[in-house]
């Protein structure tokens, strides 16, 4: 397969995940698009790896630092939302406009 179908691959998750992050209002969605961009860089890192051909397998290794930040990420924002959520009895991010308990 060629370069650019996986770029244009990516281009596409990436833009869908920008649409989700500025459309949706529920914070769970939000993060799935968030979720959906991070896996677009790593389709292009790995991508660029494969035409690059580095043997320190750069790409690779800064996919894998990706997906663990992206893990991270996971596990901490739904914990905040989580939080929001019993606080406020809605994940709705147009009701959290006061950042006061």
């Amino acid at each position: 397969m060629l370069l650019n179908q996986f770029l244009i691959l990516a281009a596409a998750m990436f833009s869908l995940g920008i649409y989700g992050l500025l459309v949706r209002r529920n914070i769970v969605l939000i993060l799935l698009s968030v979720e959906l961009m991070l896996a677009a860089v790593n389709i292009n890192l790995i991508a660029f790896e494969s035409v690059l051909r580095s043997p320190e397998a750069i790409g690779q290794v800064f996919s894998i630092f990706v997906i663990t930040v992206a893990a991270a990420e996971v596990g901490i924002g739904l914990a905040i939302v989580l939080m929001i959520f019993r606080n406020r009895k809605s994940a709705n991010v147009d009701e959290l406009d006061l950042m006061r308990w």
